[in-house]
């Protein structure tokens, strides 16, 4: 082998491991930089309300204050009186002209991710959308009857456009929603990553998933 093609080689696999390696390390980074900015954030926040009382910076205890907090807020929200209190609250919200857009808003976009909440996303299908011959992933949110025609059921689908946060609502027949087996939560990693975490085999089950095919 001559020193050129020695050099050449030498090259491409720089370059491949390079690339590789950056694959690996820009979603570290990119996570690593969200977590901090999001601590600093928290603590910037709370942390001067300790220095007030005890004259003293203390890193990191708004962060931890923080979460304290919101670990608190689960707990009282999970009993009578707590539900009593943040219903309150929530009619209270509800009247302030301009703050009730944005925190309906924001409410209805939290609790369609849990579980516990009647309103949340139900599963996660494969739509033909935009057109015949294109398909969508979306989130099955609610299914209707539409008219005097009891027998003919419709499905109510969200259909992300942009990452998560914004997308089109289609009503669609039952019959041309596809029911797969993947969760609604590997399902966000999907519709988040561009697409590149689908799996090379999705399982499409009917309804009541006593049929199911390979796609």
């Amino acid at each position: 082998m001559t020193a050129q093609k020695t050099q050449e080689t030498i090259r491409k696999t720089f370059k491949r491991k390079f690339v590789a390696g950056l694959l690996v390390t820009i979603p570290i980074l990119i996570t690593v930089l969200v977590i901090e900015r999001f601590f600093t954030f928290l603590d910037n926040l709370i942390e001067p309300v300790y220095f007030r009382i005890f004259n003293v910076h203390i890193p990191g205890i708004g962060f931890l204050t923080a979460i304290i907090i919101i670990f608190l807020i689960g707990v009282i929200s999970t009993n009578i009186i707590g539900k009593k209190i943040l219903q309150f609250a929530d009619r209270l919200f509800q009247k302030i002209p301009l703050f009730k857009s944005i925190y309906n808003a924001l409410r209805q976009i939290t609790e369609a991710f849990s579980p516990e909440s009647k309103s949340s996303f139900k599963r996660f299908v494969i739509v033909e959308y935009p057109r015949k011959g294109l398909y969508a992933f979306g989130f099955l949110t609610k299914e209707l009857r539409v008219g005097d025609n009891e027998e003919e059921r419709f499905c109510t689908v969200y259909i992300p456009t942009n990452n998560l946060y914004l997308g089109e609502i289609v009503i669609l027949k039952e019959e041309d929603v596809v029911f797969t087996d993947i969760s609604i939560e590997d399902g966000v990693k999907i519709i988040l990553s561009g697409g590149i975490a689908t799996p090379e085999r999705i399982r499409c089950l009917s309804k009541n998933k006593d049929k199911e095919k390979i796609l």
